[in-house]
Formats: C-alpha cells, sequence, structure tokens
C-alpha cells in the first residue's frame, strides 16, 4: 500500500495559489462509475458479514447479493475491455497492457468467489458459519485489490487518455460504452452511480438523462433512485432540475 499525501497536496494547491490558473477538468470516464462500483462493494462485504445465517431467507438473498456483484464486476471488466482499453491501445500500444492483465486475474477471482457462493449455499446449515466468514475475507480480498486498481486507473489511464484524446473523443468513447449496456444492467448500475455522486455530478448526469432518454425511463430512474438519497439530498436535486419533489408515478 501506498498511500501518496503529495496527489492530495498538488490538487489543492492548483485550486488555492492565486497566481495558478488550472484549466476545466478533463473528461473522465472512470469518476462515476467507479464512485458506484466502491459503493456496491462496500455494502455487499458488509452485508455479508452481518448475515443471520440461520434465516434462510436472508441467507439465500444475501448470497444472491453477492452473485449480482460478480455480474456487475465481470460485465464492468468487459466494458473497459473493450471501450477504455481498445481507445488506450490505439494511440498508444501497450500503455493498457499492465492493467489489462490485473483485469484476467479478476476474471478469475470472479469465478472462484462464484464458485464459493455455490458450494456455501449447498453446504450443511452447521458449516455455514465457518464457510461464510471464509468467504467474507476472500470477497474482502478482491474488493481490496479492485480499490487500489481503480486507483491506477484514474490516475495512470487517465493521464494516457488526457494525453492522447480530446475531451470530445473521450465523451464519444463513452457514449458508446453507455449505448452498449442493455437496459436492466443500466437500472442496476444507476441504482449506486446516481446516489453516490457527489450533488453537482448527480444533476449533470440526471440533466443529461432528461435531455435524451423517453420520459417514463427518466421518471422510472428517479423512482429507483430516491430510496436511496436524504430528504435533503432529494430536495437539493430536485431543486437543481427545476422540478417539483413530488414526481409521477413510474410507467
Amino acid at each position: 500500500m501506498n498511500i501518496d499525501p503529495r496527489e492530495i497536496s498538488a490538487m489543492i494547491s492548483a485550486h488555492t495559489d492565486p497566481s495558478a490558473q488550472p484549466g476545466a477538468p478533463r473528461m473522465d470516464m472512470y469518476a462515476g462509475i467507479h464512485k458506484a462500483l466502491r459503493a456496491v462493494m462496500a455494502h455487499t462485504l458488509l452485508a455479508l458479514g452481518r448475515m443471520d445465517v440461520t434465516d434462510e431467507e436472508e441467507f439465500a438473498s444475501h448470497c444472491e447479493r453477492v452473485m449480482d456483484l460478480l455480474d456487475l464486476c465481470r460485465s464492468h471488466l468487459q466494458h473497459e475491455n473493450t471501450f477504455v482499453h481498445t481507445a488506450i491501445e490505439a494511440r498508444a500500444p501497450g500503455a493498457a497492457r499492465v492493467l489489462e492483465s490485473e483485469h484476467v486475474e479478476h476474471e478469475a477471482a470472479i469465478a472462484a468467489l462464484a464458485a464459493g457462493i455455490t458450494q456455501l449455499l449447498g453446504c450443511a446449515p452447521a458449516a455455514r458459519p465457518v464457510a461464510t466468514q471464509a468467504l467474507y475475507r476472500q470477497l474482502a480480498l478482491f474488493i481490496a485489490h479492485n480499490f487500489e486498481h481503480m486507483h491506477a486507473e484514474e490516475t495512470t489511464h487517465n493521464s494516457v487518455l488526457w494525453a492522447h484524446y480530446s475531451d470530445a473523443e473521450l465523451v464519444e468513447v463513452h457514449n458508446a460504452l453507455v449505448a452498449s449496456i442493455p437496459p436492466e444492467e443500466m437500472m442496476a448500475i444507476l441504482r449506486w452511480l446516481v446516489p453516490f455522486m457527489s450533488p453537482p455530478e448527480r444533476t449533470a448526469l440526471l440533466a443529461d438523462m432528461r435531455a435524451h432518454a423517453p420520459a417514463p425511463v427518466f421518471t422510472g430512474v428517479l423512482h429507483s433512485v430516491k430510496p436511496h438519497l436524504t430528504p435533503y439530498e432529494w430536495i437539493k436535486l430536485m431543486r437543481s432540475l427545476g422540478m417539483s419533489c413530488e414526481i409521477a408515478p413510474p410507467y
């Protein structure tokens, strides 16, 4: 683990030094989705750690929750490989090689964790506590490595992308990636994406969605994320969008 306070200090100095003239923030394809992944990973790990293995319904639903996380991680790897790594390699050959090799490791870890869930579901009730604790520790290690991996992408890969692409070009890559995601998967992502963004990020995303998505889809998204915002966050969001806090029923 390498904690470098210089990264934080550099950002603070750039925005507090009156003589500095920092440019506008660059297009960051990783920012939103990585906030969502960190949130769902943390929530899933915490849920697994507090699971009551003697409650059949809770046991089944929490195991399913881990499986859903693994499916999301697997899909995320595919999206990055297909769109982001392809863009990097097109203009900086070899620059994505190291982190792409970690994707291969993550795919193997996902398969192993999924097999562990299957074994846990099939084990005798008396063996559940020990098996669950073992799975919890393995999932924690997987998430820890993912957190480090995402930081590397946000720093190393973004540096390459920003050096070789304009923001307009990066928007095109991002839009193509988003367009490839099936609607059901997108709704699952938005449930974690919107609540864990900052208010300005949240407003920008939903304002763009309102401008381009069918009205019933936009309303459905609002209903899906509202339970995961505090009342004050919801009021602030609606004000920023120029909308009433009371929204029409979905669909």
